[in-house]
């Protein structure tokens, strides 16, 4: 059919608008020693890789990021040290009661405060600790974000419901080093390096090399 026959519902274009340095925040929900326990869809290794990552890159692009636990002191424990290790120095992490974080008026004014109208999400458990807050956010107007892969869960099932539950929601679901890549948008830039050093990738060593190999500074 014609794009001039078309009903005018039917030619409505959805613009995409890229993540960027000034319009996203990072929000971690409960990476915590005890939650890592019982994850079983990802490997204990990957996903502390892959949230440091996540945090380590959000850092260096300048990104707010947005911490918070449940019940640090009690039953879940402190942040794993490998995230604490790569946070800023100084950086308050919210602990709260409630299940959803959104439902903490810190976590939520936290985010509020910085302005910026998209939302990367990623905590464990996957169906939970990043979904509620992610539909929250979504619902209030934010564009959101859920980086898989620095999410866990405790069984298949639930990692399958918690992504489709996001997927009806409107819920952009993407991976860790997709996120942070979008938002550097220019390999010429200065930190890019660096940035692809904090993902750590499998394949960003080959990268640098070849960069080298055939960069302007070659011999």
């Amino acid at each position: 059919m014609p794009e001039t026959s078309r009903p005018a519902a039917a030619r409505t274009t959805r613009v995409h608008e890229p993540l960027t340095r000034d319009n996203t925040t990072l929000l971690l929900v409960d990476h915590q020693v005890g939650l890592f326990t019982g994850v079983r869809d990802i490997t204990v290794q990957d996903l502390k890789h892959n949230v440091t990552g996540l945090a380590k890159a959000a850092a260096l692009l300048g990104l707010p990021v947005v911490t918070t636990t449940t019940a640090a002191s009690g039953m879940w424990g402190p942040l794993v040290p490998e995230l604490s290790a790569v946070l800023p120095a100084g950086h308050k992490v919210v602990d709260r009661s409630s299940v959803n974080a959104w439902d903490d008026g810190r976590v939520r004014e936290a985010v509020e405060a910085t302005g910026r109208p998209k939302l990367v999400v990623a905590g464990i458990s996957l169906e939970v600790c990043a979904t509620f807050p992610a539909l929250s956010a979504t619902a209030a107007g934010y564009k959101t974000y859920v980086a898989v892969d620095a999410c866990g869960t405790f069984w298949a099932t639930k990692r399958e419901t918690g992504l489709l539950r996001l997927q009806q929601a409107g819920v952009v679901v993407s991976d860790y080093s997709a996120l942070m890549v979008e938002i550097l948008a220019d390999n010429a830039d200065p930190i890019a390096g660096e940035v692809y050093g904090a993902l750590d990738m499998p394949f960003a060593t080959l990268v640098g090399q070849l960069a080298a190999a055939f960069g302007p500074d070659r011999a």
